[in-house]
């Protein structure tokens, strides 16, 4: 059983921080680099995960994990309410759009609408981003209830850049002013050169289902961008919340 257990905590790294090698996913599971070994040549066996374009050494999940947590959302009905509404926010902000769902004290790309612009975010449907250092997922967190946020707290907050805020009293900080103006940002906090403006869909208070983003390069979130962008995002959110049957966040400007 143990075995299992490890393997699937495997799993699940590889998933959050794709493309990994054995290195980096033994120090973030904190299990021996034969321990890691062996569940990676078990997956990759089952067809769960496989190597990296160009990175003999390094591991993404393959398609099989996206169909699993396919199924898993779809009783929600929730990507077929998103798919038009992502649409219209795609050519209002001409950017990249991202649906996740909360899972695990992460969140998880289910949906994704991209920017015809040559200079984009490309991510893997079935990824998984941290809650506090995404705006998909501080969007989800600040409209969580309190026993989220201490159980995230609970432990250190992973460092991905300099730019991830890792102080609970910031991050605290941060998630009101996300509740006071409707929607959050990432500013390079999770990859460098990625920022985000994100939502969250509420099915009630407190009880977030998902969230929209617009994602683009940091290039492109400057000037009055993120204002823009944020209100676009939280009309969005507030649409697909009152789709799913609940009232969405306030919109505040």
């Amino acid at each position: 059983m143990r075995n299992v257990v490890n393997t699937l905590r495997v799993l699940e790294e590889v998933a959050a921080r794709q493309p990994i090698g054995v290195g980096e996913l033994a120090r973030a599971v904190q299990m021996p680099k034969s321990s890691v070994q062996r569940a990676l040549v078990t997956l990759n066996t089952a067809g769960w995960i496989r190597p990296a374009s160009g990175e003999s050494r390094r591991w993404v999940v393959t398609t099989k994990a996206l169909a699993v947590g396919g199924r898993a959302s779809a009783d929600l009905g929730l990507r077929d309410a998103a798919v038009p509404i992502m649409e219209d926010l795609r050519q209002r902000t001409e950017e990249t759009i991202h649906l996740t769902v909360p899972e695990e004290g992460k969140v998880v790309l289910i949906e994704r609408l991209e920017t015809s612009k040559p200079v984009r975010i490309s991510m893997a449907l079935g990824h998984a981003l941290p809650l506090h250092a995404s705006a998909n997922g501080k969007a989800v967190l600040a409209n969580s209830g309190q026993e989220v946020l201490v159980r995230l707290l609970a432990g250190e907050l992973p460092r991905y850049t300099d730019n991830t805020v890792t102080d609970p009293d910031r991050l605290q900080a941060e998630l009101a002013r996300v509740r006071e103006r409707g929607y959050a940002v990432n500013r390079g906090e999770w990859r460098i050169d990625v920022g985000s403006v994100a939502a969250a869909v509420l099915e009630a208070p407190g009880k977030p289902v998902a969230s929209l983003s617009v994602n683009i390069p940091m290039s492109r979130l400057a000037g009055d961008a993120e204002e823009v962008y944020g209100l676009a995002v939280s009309e969005a959110a507030a649409k697909l919340s009152a789709m799913h049957g609940r009232a969405g966040p306030e919109l505040t400007g």
